[in-house]
C-alpha cells in the first residue's frame, strides 16, 4: 500500500462506531464467536472477517443501542427481552418473518432501531453489552473510526446469518482458531479484530469472558499509527509502547 499525495488525511472526520462480540459455548469446542465476512466492495474492511458493527447513526442514542441496531441489521440477531426478561424468540415462522421485515426496514433506514423496540414492547440488552476494548483507525486512512467493541452472550432460539449485503459469508469460530487461519491468511484481519480474538482465546467459558469484561471498565483507547518510508509506502503500523510509536503525530 502507498500513500496517495493528492488525499488529504486531515480532511477524514473519525466517526463513531460499536462493534459486538457474539459469544456462545459448545460442549465440543468451548468458546465460539461469530465473525462474518465483508464483501470485497465495501469502502473499508473489503474482504475482512469482522463481528458485526459499523458507525454510529444520528438516531442511535447511545453506542450500545447502534451496537444492537447493526447486529440486527448485519447477523438478524435482537438483543432485547420481553417484558417477562426473557430473550426474544424467532424459533417460530410468524416471529421469524415479522422481525425479518424488521431487520430489512431498519437496514434500508425506514425504520429506527428504538421503534422496532417500541412497536414490540422489548427493552434493550443495553447493560448486557460490555465495553471490552477502544480502537481508533490510524491517521491517513480514507475512512476513520473510533470504535467502541463490545462482548454478550449469543440469545437462545435466534440464529445469526449475514445479511448477503454488506456481508456475504459467516462462521461460528474459537478464537483460537480464528487466530490460526488469520496467520496463515486464510482469513484476513484487521489489528483490532486480532486483539479482541486474543483477549477472548484466554478464557475457557462465556461465563469467564462475562466476568473479565465486568471488571474492565474503561478500556484504554488505541490509536495505531502508521509510519511512512520516502517512497509513499507503509514501513511499519507502530502500537502504544513500540519503539518510535511516540516519534510520530497524534492525529
Amino acid at each position: 500500500m502507498s500513500q496517495n499525495t493528492e488525499f488529504d488525511p486531515a480532511s477524514v472526520a473519525i466517526k463513531p462506531a460499536a462493534t459486538v462480540m457474539l459469544l456462545r459455548e459448545t460442549s465440543e469446542l468451548g468458546v465460539e464467536v461469530f465473525m462474518m465476512r465483508r464483501t470485497t466492495k465495501a469502502a473499508f474492511a473489503g474482504g475482512m472477517y469482522v463481528f458485526p458493527g459499523g458507525a454510529v447513526d444520528a438516531e442511535d442514542s447511545s453506542y450500545e443501542i447502534a451496537a444492537i441496531r447493526e447486529c440486527f441489521e448485519e447477523a438478524g440477531v435482537l438483543l432485547a427481552r420481553i417484558t417477562t426478561g426473557a430473550t426474544v424468540r424467532f424459533d417460530d415462522p410468524v416471529s421469524h418473518d415479522r422481525f425479518t421485515t424488521y431487520r430489512h426496514a431498519v437496514h434500508a433506514g425506514e425504520r429506527s432501531m428504538t421503534s422496532v423496540l417500541s412497536a414490540e414492547d422489548l427493552v434493550a440488552q443495553s447493560d448486557e453489552l460490555l465495553w471490552v476494548a477502544h480502537w481508533v483507525t490510524p491517521f491517513g486512512e480514507v475512512r476513520r473510526f473510533d470504535t467502541r467493541f463490545f462482548v454478550v452472550a449469543m440469545p437462545d432460539d435466534q440464529t445469526p446469518l449475514h445479511d448477503d449485503k454488506e456481508t456475504v459469508d459467516s462462521l461460528w469460530v474459537t478464537p483460537l482458531d480464528a487466530l490460526n487461519r488469520a496467520q496463515v491468511g486464510e482469513l484476513l484481519m484487521l489489528p483490532p479484530t486480532i486483539a479482541n480474538l486474543e483477549f477472548l482465546a484466554t478464557y475457557s467459558s462465556v461465563d469467564e469472558i462475562i466476568e473479565a469484561a465486568r471488571k474492565i471498565g474503561t478500556p484504554t483507547k488505541l490509536l495505531p499509527k502508521v509510519k511512512w518510508r520516502d517512497d509513499g509506502r507503509i514501513e511499519a503500523l507502530l502500537m502504544p509502547g513500540d519503539v518510535g510509536y511516540n516519534d510520530l503525530p497524534d492525529r
